[in-house]
């Protein structure tokens, strides 16, 4: 009997992660995720303008994007097809986005062959695979559950292995449901073990508009309205309703800038950090949510040129902040370790 390879959550809390990276910031990690709408909806000029704007390291809407290569296996089409839709979008596609229309099965070597064009390209941060359908075999099991739940555990895997987004396109029930993610075809085998779900569902068939609904692990749920443009075949964004998540991000970002021009380099319990930043109490923050909030916001504080790091002294969680702008290393004097409020 193997034993359990077990961490105490004290020493679980010291351990500097890094937070998951995105493809397209705050809408889809690295990971496995899956994309579902009814046929004939748009989801694949959806996923092949998400293909297009990540290769071209364009914005996806207002979301940035982390440029890479992308592979899209369009297992529906043909190349013919596939050129017919580029050129309904850009007369400028990038090297750098890949397709194949044929492939194996998911059982039968179809790891084996992304794994490959993953060595050949070794900067792929994309796979795309339309539909999922396509690459599974008939289910001739008795448990269809657990056949689901195993044929998403090898993508995940794969994902995770190479540290890369994986987009599964897939369909959904005909019947409705008061919650869209009930309405992804197959078992909560599916749904249950991706990072992230994607549900483009229309109110009415004829209409030009739709809802993207999105949940997962590493990103907030949100409802994005959107607008297919028949001329164009771009799906526009018209609204999103999670803005207060941007907002507190960007809120966290502006408080440390301020605190930093003052001293470029500081550590301190989150407690202490706070009285720094909000003496006032204004912001409504306790010391848990602000190193919550900064946690999330590692990335985004890195491009504003805030370096963060967490680590544990005399038995105190220190929140360690450092102002670079462009400035590859501070002397290490600069830092002040700010103490409890009265033991200065």
């Amino acid at each position: 009997m193997k034993k359990l390879d077990t961490i105490d959550a004290d020493t679980l809390l010291g351990i500097p992660y890094e937070p998951p990276a995105f493809v397209v910031d705050d809408l889809l990690p690295q990971g496995l995720h899956l994309l579902a709408g009814a046929p004939k909806i748009g989801k694949s000029w959806l996923a092949l303008w998400l293909c297009l704007r990540v290769a071209q390291g364009q914005p996806l809407w207002n979301f940035a994007i982390r440029p890479c290569e992308v592979l899209y296996l369009c297992l529906e089409d043909s190349f013919q097809r596939i050129q017919s839709r580029l050129l309904d979008l850009t007369e400028d596609a990038p090297p750098a986005l890949h397709f194949a229309v044929m492939a194996e099965q998911l059982r039968s070597g179809l790891v084996e062959q992304i794994e490959q064009f993953l060595r050949e390209h070794p900067a792929t941060g994309l796979v795309v695979i339309d539909t999922l359908q396509r690459i599974r075999s008939a289910g001739s099991e008795a448990n269809p559950y657990a056949s689901d739940y195993r044929d998403i555990g090898v993508l995940k895997a794969l994902a995770d292995r190479h540290n890369i987004a994986v987009l599964l396109i897939h369909h959904l029930r005909k019947l409705s449901d008061d919650d869209p993610m009930n309405m992804i075809s197959g078992t909560t085998g599916l749904s249950g073990a991706t990072d992230s779900n994607f549900v483009l569902r229309k109110i009415k068939r004829r209409e030009n508009t739709a809802t993207l609904y999105c949940t997962g692990r590493d990103i907030p749920y949100r409802e994005l309205s959107l607008e297919f443009d028949g001329e164009t075949h771009i799906w526009n964004l018209l609204s999103d309703d999670c803005t207060q998540v941007d907002q507190s991000g960007g809120r966290i970002s502006f408080l440390l800038s301020a605190l930093l021009r003052e001293q470029p380099e500081i550590c301190a319990p989150a407690k202490v950090l706070l009285e720094k930043l909000d003496p006032g109490g204004v912001e409504g923050l306790t010391p848990n949510s602000l190193s919550h909030q900064i946690r999330k916001s590692v990335d985004t504080l890195r491009r504003s040129g805030i370096v963060v790091t967490f680590r544990k002294s005399n038995g105190e969680r220190l929140i360690c902040l450092k102002r670079v702008d462009g400035v590859d290393d501070l002397p290490s004097e600069k830092i002040v370790t700010i103490g409890p409020v009265g033991n200065v």
